[in-house]
C-alpha cells in the first residue's frame, strides 16, 4: 500500500479589475481630491463670508446715510459713488473684488499643490495624457467658484432685503443692466478662477503664481489708475483698460459708461479672450513638460 503524496497548490492572487480611464472617472477624482482638503473648505466658507459681510456692511451705510442728510449729500457729491450707480445690486456684489482673490488662490492652488508635493506624478501616471487631468480641475473650480458664489449672493439679498428697503434702493430683476451685473457677478469670479488655474499650471510653483496673481488682480490696477490720472498719455488709458481685472469688471458694474473704460460685454470678452489664451498655453506645456 503506498502513501497518497501530498499536493501543494499555489495560491491564486485576486483578479486585479482595471478600469477604463474615463472623463468622468478623473472628474470624479479631482473632485474627491478637491473636496477632502480642510483648506479647500475653509476657502470656500471664507470667500461667501466675505461676499455676504460686505454686502451687509455696504447696506448699513446707506441706511445710515438714507437718515443722515449730510451724509447722503456727500456721498451724492463724491465722483467715485456716482460711478458705482448705487442700487441694491451694487450692494450685494461689493465684495466680489475681495472674494476674488480667495477664488484665484485656491484656484492656482489645486495645481501648484500637486507639483510642489509631488502627487503630480501619480496623477499623470493614473491619466497618461495629462490634458484629461487638467481639464477636470478646470471644470471642478469653476463649477464650485459658480455655486458658490451664487448661494452667496442669494444669501447676501436676503439678509440686506430689509435694510436695503430702508434705504429706498432695490434690486430690480426687471431691470436688464442689474441682471447683467448679478449675473456677472458669478461670470467674471467664475473666468478668474479659470485664468488662475491656468496661470497655476503654467508656473507650477504656489508663491510664484499667488503673487503673479495679485499683481494682475491688485497690484497693475492701482499703479495704472494713479498713472491715468496723473498722465494724459492715451496709451496709458488703452493700457488701463485692457488690464484683465479692469475689463473684466465692467461686466458688474451698473454706473454710467465711460470714455476710458471698455463696455460690459466687451470688457469681459476681453478677460475670457486672456483665459483661452492661457487655457491653450497651459495645455501645451503640460504636455511637453516633465512632471
Amino acid at each position: 500500500m503506498t502513501a497518497a503524496t501530498p499536493t501543494t497548490s499555489a495560491a491564486t492572487p485576486p483578479a486585479v479589475v482595471v478600469h477604463r480611464v474615463t472623463f468622468a472617472r478623473v472628474l470624479r477624482a479631482e473632485w474627491i481630491k478637491f473636496r477632502t482638503l480642510r483648506s479647500t473648505v475653509w476657502t470656500v466658507v471664507i470667500t461667501a463670508l466675505v461676499m455676504i459681510g460686505f454686502a451687509l456692511m455696504m447696506a448699513s451705510l446707506m441706511r445710515l446715510a438714507a437718515d443722515t442728510p449730510e451724509m447722503a449729500e456727500g456721498m451724492n457729491n463724491d465722483p467715485g459713488f456716482q460711478s458705482l450707480g448705487m442700487s441694491g445690486t451694487t450692494v450685494i456684489t461689493l465684495g466680489y473684488s475681495f472674494a476674488q482673490l480667495a477664488v484665484a488662490v485656491l484656484a492656482a492652488l489645486i495645481v501648484t499643490n500637486e507639483y510642489s508635493t509631488g502627487m503630480i506624478r501619480s496623477t499623470f501616471a493614473a491619466v497618461p495624457k495629462r490634458l484629461p487631468a487638467l481639464w477636470a480641475k478646470l471644470v471642478v473650480i469653476v463649477l464650485t467658484t459658480v455655486v458658490v458664489i451664487a448661494l452667496a449672493l442669494g444669501v447676501a439679498y436676503l439678509v440686506t432685503l430689509p435694510i436695503l428697503d430702508a434705504a429706498n434702493l432695490t434690486v430690480d430683476l426687471s431691470d436688464p443692466e442689474q441682471v447683467r451685473a448679478l449675473g456677472g457677478c458669478v461670470l467674471y469670479l467664475a473666468t478668474v478662477a479659470a485664468f488662475s488655474l491656468a496661470v497655476g499650471a503654467l508656473m507650477r510653483h504656489s508663491a510664484g503664481a499667488i503673487f503673479t496673481l495679485v499683481a494682475i488682480f491688485f497690484v497693475l490696477p492701482i499703479i495704472f489708475s494713479i498713472v491715468v490720472a496723473a498722465s494724459d498719455a492715451a496709451w496709458t488709458d488703452w493700457v488701463n483698460k485692457l488690464l484683465p481685472s479692469v475689463a473684466g469688471e465692467r461686466i458688474i458694474s451698473t454706473g454710467p459708461s465711460s470714455d476710458v473704460l471698455l463696455d460690459p460685454w466687451v470688457g469681459y470678452s476681453v478677460l475670457a479672450g486672456y483665459t483661452v489664451v492661457l487655457l491653450v498655453a497651459a495645455a501645451v506645456t503640460l504636455k511637453r513638460r516633465d512632471a
